[in-house]
């Protein structure tokens, strides 16, 4: 109702008119004739979502895919000791590992995309109640196709205005998609603290670029501030998807009264992430250096590689053998060269640690 009032008097001052002069241009009988707000608003969320998407969140998103890949490249030759459950597990590279970061991201965005197709159908010529009263049957079309060709984006009329009206379920959708983003961004910045902790009492396996003194007591220590920033960030998206999840529970009967913080709580979390995607990857991701000597050297120390000789000696064997190694502080190497357990060129096939790392069986 404010826009219609704006528009009267910047139209009523182009015509010569004086401001507030309703004789010439009025708000309700002129500029918001076959509207109402309750078409206007959820179409000006969905196109509000939409451009916000095009132009910010999915260009940071395929930015950042784009750097994880590169990382993933550039360190495919950088055997690491593998981890589930925080213990030993079989040899992975450095790459691999980031190449699954970059298909997170990758399927984050196929997701972003897919729920974005909902917020391109529009809700104008619905007018009050979804029955389009008061506006000509051809209004719709016409702004429609005239909001595509301002925005070069192909948006389509409602299939049902009253859906449109009473329900929020695009923006709904469309908000699980940046929580399922948001949570794989999580997983993303949290592995990075954990390789790039230390320098000296943690992994260390990667270093990542020093922003800015970390503490103001403890000289030189450096901390993780662009992973932690993205952590937080996506916090705040997974809080705003509840609350537009239960917003969008507030479309009793023929419409529903909670768009405005739905669009508060959508817009803000997608200017989070984009921001979020654009940081980690130039100010995080492209500055990810690798400590080789120290990644190859907990390969060799796992426990886990007796999985590879489980097929040579069984598996109880192969549990004594890790058994040994744990008690001695050997490696599994160290323990099968002493127990003569397994022929040398046999274990050394074996215990191939790249070899390991593209699967397969040694039998």
């Amino acid at each position: 109702m404010n826009m219609n009032e704006v528009i009267a008097n910047l139209a009523t001052e182009l015509l010569g008119g004086k401001r507030g002069d309703r004789s010439l241009i009025h708000p309700n009988d002129h500029v918001n004739l076959g509207q109402s707000t309750n078409d206007v608003f959820p179409t000006t969320i969905h196109l509000a979502a939409v451009e916000t998407t095009e132009k910010e969140l999915l260009p940071s998103l395929r930015s950042l895919h784009s750097d994880l890949i590169e990382k993933a490249y550039e360190f495919s030759d950088v055997v690491k000791a593998g981890r589930t459950h925080w213990q030993d597990a079989v040899p992975v590279t450095l790459g691999q590992e980031f190449s699954g970061y970059a298909s997170m991201i990758w399927h984050g965005i196929a997701r972003v995309e897919a729920a974005e197709s909902s917020l391109k159908e529009l809700a104008i010529g619905g007018t009050a109640v979804g029955t389009g009263l008061n506006t000509d049957s051809a209004f719709a079309a016409m702004v429609v196709k005239e909001l595509s060709t301002l925005t070069g984006i192909t948006y389509r009329p409602a299939e049902n205005y009253f859906e449109a009206l009473q329900g929020r379920d695009a923006c709904v959708e469309f908000s699980g998609a940046l929580r399922t983003l948001a949570v794989g961004l999580t997983k993303i910045s949290n592995d990075l603290r954990i390789l790039s902790s230390g320098p000296n009492t943690g992994l260390a396996e990667i270093e990542l670029s020093a922003l800015q003194p970390g503490s103001s007591i403890m000289p030189g220590k450096v901390n993780p501030v662009i992973p932690e920033a993205v952590r937080m960030a996506a916090a705040r998206v997974i809080g705003n998807d509840l609350t537009i999840t239960l917003s969008g529970q507030g479309g009793e009967m023929e419409l529903n009264v909670m768009m405005p913080v739905i669009a508060y709580c959508l817009l803000e979390s997608i200017e989070l992430e984009a921001n979020a995607a654009k940081v980690l990857a130039d100010k995080c991701v492209t500055g990810i250096n690798v400590n080789k000597e120290r990644c190859l050297r907990y390969a060799e120390m796992s426990s886990a590689l007796a999985t590879a000789i489980s097929p040579l000696v069984g598996h109880d064997r192969a549990a004594k053998v890790v058994q040994e190694a744990n008690r001695t502080g050997k490696t599994i190497r160290e323990v099968l060269v002493e127990s003569n357990l397994v022929p040398k060129e046999k274990m050394e096939e074996a215990l191939d640690l790249r070899k390991m790392t593209k699967g397969g069986r040694a039998l």
